[in-house]
Parts: structure tokens; sequence; C-alpha cells
């Protein structure tokens, strides 16, 4: 009976590589590598491309193999991305969440399997070291604190401010709200006029500050915006509603890409704090720590820069 399922799993592999039908996952890897699969939320920005780049040489470096999903911005494909991994039988997946709630069922999944789940720079429902491993990430809301921190000096604690927030669910637009509140909070003059999800793209938030310009106008004084793609769609926006970005509005994002450096240098956009996507070294530090057995924290953070007119110049060439 082993023999007819190993004879059908070889036909399935088959097919599967001249386009036939899915690959099913069933044969595990023959060359002895320890197998980490990565779900990736979505491929469609500069931010989550240069974070798999990341993964993807490190693990190279170190000669693990690297299996990489897309879960296209979608939650439900997200989860049936991770218990494709767990059917292939990697040895370990690490998982960007797209939300915080909808991956209860894929930690499910990965923990019933006995698959260890590392979380990358977004956090998911669940106790680390038992529903997952451990999250490796920023400091959400000091990033929020330190925008705030920015445009208070910036502004001598006087905006009207737009907030253009990321996907709602997920952890880091909850936290990068929360620390802009809290930093505008001891400022009584700055207060948020407007607060609108751009759901971390620019086509959708230059569409959203355009309603918002068209509706407020000069009132705009200042903008918040929870990622560099969105800054940069007001900035269009902005313009097109005929206010000047870093003049009219002062304008602070997160994420650090090199076109939000650029946007620096041409005066259109004040600053970004940086939100570091190179993973790949603290992600398989912490993957072999966790082989050897050695204990591992809770949480794990990045460091990130902060980039302004002072330093832009400095930092742009080497900027994703």
């Amino acid at each position: 009976m082993t023999s007819l399922i190993c004879r059908r799993r070889a036909l399935v592999l088959a097919l599967a590589l001249v386009g036939a039908v899915p690959l099913a996952g069933c044969a595990r890897k023959d060359d002895g590598k320890f197998v980490v699969g990565f779900s990736q939320m979505e491929s469609d920005n500069p931010w989550r491309l240069a974070q798999t780049k990341s993964l993807r040489e490190e693990a190279e470096k170190r000669g693990y193999e690297l299996v990489v999903t897309d879960a296209q911005g979608q939650t439900a494909k997200q989860v049936s991305d991770v218990e494709d991994l767990i059917a292939r039988r990697v040895d370990l997946i690490l998982l960007a969440p797209r939300e915080f709630d909808g991956l209860t069922p894929a930690l499910q999944a990965a923990k019933a399997a006995n698959i260890p789940v590392i979380l990358v720079d977004r956090e998911a429902a669940g106790t680390a070291g038992t529903d997952y491993v451990t999250f490796l990430g920023s400091n959400f809301v000091e990033q929020g604190r330190r925008a705030a921190e920015w445009l208070a000096k910036e502004t001598g604690g006087q905006a009207k401010i737009v907030e253009l927030s990321g996907t709602p669910g997920a952890s880091v637009a909850a936290d990068r709200a929360k620390g802009f509140r809290e930093g505008i909070a001891q400022h009584p003059g700055m207060q948020i006029i407007a607060s609108q999800t751009g759901n971390f793209s620019r086509a959708t938030a230059q569409g959203v500050m355009q309603n918002i310009a068209q509706s407020l106008g000069k009132q705009i004084t200042a903008g918040y915006a929870h990622n560099d793609e969105m800054a940069l769609g007001a900035v269009q926006a902005l313009r097109a509603a005929g206010l000047t970005p870093g003049t009219d509005v002062k304008i602070v994002s997160i994420d650090g890409q090199k076109a939000a450096l650029e946007a620096i240098q041409r005066g259109e956009l004040g600053a970004t704090v940086e939100s570091n996507p190179r993973f790949g070294q603290l992600a398989f530090d912490t993957i072999e720590k966790f082989r050897k057995g050695e204990p591992i924290e809770p949480k794990i953070l990045i460091t990130d820069k902060f980039f302004d007119r002072t330093n832009a110049a400095q930092f742009v060439g080497e900027a994703y």
C-alpha cells in the first residue's frame, strides 16, 4: 500500500511540474536541507519585495531552502498558503500575517502538524511559546510616537492633520495609530481632522486624499501616513488640489523606502521613520537558535533609523 501511495504521489508531482495540476507538496526534500516556508502577505510594494529578497539572500547564504508563497493581500489565501506549506512538510514557517485575528486557523494547523511558526513584521492572535515561537518586528507604537514627535516640532505643536491608516485589522496599523495619538496628545494644538484607510496602497491613498482635500481644502496643514507608499500618493493628491506638499502641508510617514527619501530631498515629504524590511539575518539567527534549543524571547525587535532632510541624502543610496 505504501508503495502504491508513493507511486501516486510521484505521478502528481510529475504532472505538477509540467503544469497539469497544482503542486500538492507531498514530496519532502531529499537533499538534506532544512526547509523554511515563508508566507508573504503580498508582493505589490517595495517594502514587501525588499523583505522577501532579504530572506531569500540569507537563506541561500546559509544553505537553507526557502519556499515562498504570496497571499496577494487576501487573508483566506494566506491561511490556505500556510496549509500548503504544512502539506509540503517544511521544517519551519515564517509568517507575515495580513491580519491580527484572521490567521488563527493557520497557526492551529501548524501546531497540530508540529511545525514551528515565527511571526515576521506583524503580530497575530495567540501566545508566544505556545501558538508560535516568537515575533520579529519593529516597535510599531514607537514608530507612531516618533512620527508625532517630528511633526510636533516641525509645526510648533499647531496642526490640522489628515491620517492615512493601514490595512484595517492589521496589528501594525493599530499600533502606529496608537503611538501617533499618544504623541500628539501632549500638544493640544494638534488635531486629527480626518482619518481614513489607504490600505497601505499608493493609488488608494491618492484617491482618499483627493476626496479629503476637496472637502477640507486649506484646513489641512499636516499629514501622517502609516507607510511611505500612502504618503507618496498623498503628495500627488495634494499637488493636484492646489496645495504644496512640504510647505502648505507637512507630511510624515513610516517605512524609509528610496522613493520617500528622494521625496524628502525634493522637499515634498518631511520625514519618514524607518521600518526596516531586511529581516534575513535576524530571522535566520533566530531559526538557528531555535534549532539548537536555546531560549528565545517572545518578542525580538529589529533596529529602525529615522530619515529627514538632515540625512536623507546620506542614506538614499542604500535604501530599497
